[in-house]
């Protein structure tokens, strides 16, 4: 049996709690599920509103996705994929991806819908280079050339160096942001041990792929910042 991590996205916190929209998500996914013969592990609500472009839970479903080697589920395509947000965080996370209104919708549907907009990005950065070069011919100072922006070699260094480290932590919590409030609930009543035994049970594993032990725990709860 396959397993299955569903994805829903309503629009505001209105339309969530009258779950317009939401429940008809809901109804796709779990007929998907039921015909493909496979397991739903959990399902994740995004309350988005405009353009915001921050997705927690996105963010949450890959990660379990990942983790449990199962494939994220949507119900419908169109609004999603056209979001570049989406797109490049199904890109970049390499997780499997099936959406119920489209099931032939596979990751080179999403390399073509990244492709659109990358060319768009394109477009976009070179109108501002030639904004950005007419500027400079009449005369305005930009960049390097400001006074304010010189001599800053060292501190851009360092910058950069720890710019390059809070990307490499960034990518280890993420892969468990699904699972902070739950361990969080486990703590302090149950030892690392326990916790590490209860996740095993649920089918949890580490993003290595790896059976949970007491020590995988504690770090995990430590970098998350989970009280001891």
């Amino acid at each position: 049996m396959s397993s299955l991590v569903g994805y829903y996205r309503v629009s505001t916190r209105k339309q969530q709690q009258s779950g317009l929209g939401l429940e008809g998500q809901q109804a796709a996914v779990k007929d998907y599920a039921r015909g493909q013969d496979a397991r739903l592990l959990a399902e994740y609500t995004e309350v988005e509103t405009g353009k915001i472009s921050d997705r927690p839970e996105l963010t949450k479903a890959i990660a379990h996705a990942k983790r449990a080697r199962a494939v994220l589920v949507v119900a419908k395509l169109d609004r999603l994929a056209r979001n570049v947000a989406f797109t490049s965080a199904l890109l970049e996370s390499g997780v499997e991806f099936i959406a119920c209104d489209n099931p032939h919708a596979n990751r080179l549907t999403i390399h073509i819908l990244a492709a659109v907009a990358e060319d768009e990005a394109r477009r976009i950065s070179e109108r501002t280079k030639a904004a950005l070069a007419a500027a400079k011919r009449r005369g305005v100072k930009l960049g390097a050339s400001r006074p304010e922006c010189r001599n800053l070699t060292d501190e851009a260094r360092r910058r950069g160096a720890e710019a390059g480290a809070a990307v490499v932590k960034q990518q280890a919590d993420e892969a468990y942001t699904d699972l902070v409030e739950f361990v969080k609930s486990l703590r302090p009543a149950f030892s690392y041990r326990q916790i590490a035994d209860i996740l095993n049970m649920r089918g949890e594993r580490t993003r290595r792929g790896k059976a949970w032990t007491d020590v995988a725990v504690m770090r995990v709860s430590r970098r998350l910042g989970i009280l001891q």
